[in-house]
């Protein structure tokens, strides 16, 4: 799932001021998104969500549409932006390359007993800067596996970027090519899970999310093709 509304896209100069600038939280209208996002997925998806995996931005973190003292939480660098001047404009970022993301400190702003102390998580720190789209697309790919396995009996959320919610898309449903990801939209992903003796075995993602449905839309790569063929003629 995509964070709700920044605060930095619809008020330009609080990053003149902020202390890190890097990382805005939501808007108040995010909010509202994000809050109506988690009403409509409570009422439609049919199935209890069991654990939330958030990336450290503040406005991930301001986007958890349920109840955090509900399931389990954790924060997990591995879901974090992408870390190039393509997402994060250089006159933001750091100067000194620390980002300063404490796990320790944001989980400890989570309800008390929420936190998975448990967890053991797939990234120890952030991916270095200047990370390229190719390397973050593998990135996000793998920790959606990474966690999935891990857990392979929960209904895990997973907050973060458009980015993040592209590559859970075209990833696991081939020949689309994604349009559009708006704020709070997200993929819903399902697998096979097979269990033999004491082990359990999985079976590939399905995308069960209709381009639309929810803020994703995306068309067959054909579809492309074809527009390109009758433009040529």
């Amino acid at each position: 799932m995509r964070h709700g509304d920044r605060l930095d896209n619809f008020e330009p100069l609080w990053k003149t001021t902020a202390a890190r600038p890097w990382d805005p939280p939501l808007m108040e209208g995010g909010r509202v998104r994000a809050f109506r996002t988690g009403q409509k997925l409570r009422s439609g998806l049919g199935f209890p969500i069991h654990r939330s995996y958030d990336d450290p931005n503040a406005n991930a973190g301001d986007t958890v549409p349920f109840d955090p003292s509900k399931l389990k939480v954790s924060v997990e660098y591995g879901l974090c932006e992408i870390m190039n001047r393509g997402a994060i404009h250089l006159d933001v970022a750091p100067k000194d390359g620390n980002w300063g993301f404490d796990i320790s400190e944001l989980e400890a702003m989570l309800p008390s007993g929420t936190v998975d102390d448990k967890v053991e998580r797939v990234y120890k720190e952030l991916p270095k800067w200047e990370e390229t789209l190719p390397c973050t697309r593998s990135r996000y790919a793998q920790i959606f596996k990474v966690l999935a396995d891990k857990y392979p009996t929960d209904n895990l959320l997973l907050l973060a970027h458009g980015e993040a919610v592209n590559v859970a898309v075209s990833e696991f449903k081939k020949d689309v090519n994604i349009y559009q990801v708006s704020y709070c939209a997200y993929a819903e992903l399902k697998r096979p899970i097979f269990k033999k003796n004491q082990s359990f075995a999985a079976g590939d993602f399905t995308v069960l999310t209709n381009s639309g449905q929810t803020g994703v839309t995306y068309f067959p790569t054909s579809a492309l093709t074809d527009n390109v063929s009758h433009s040529s003629i």
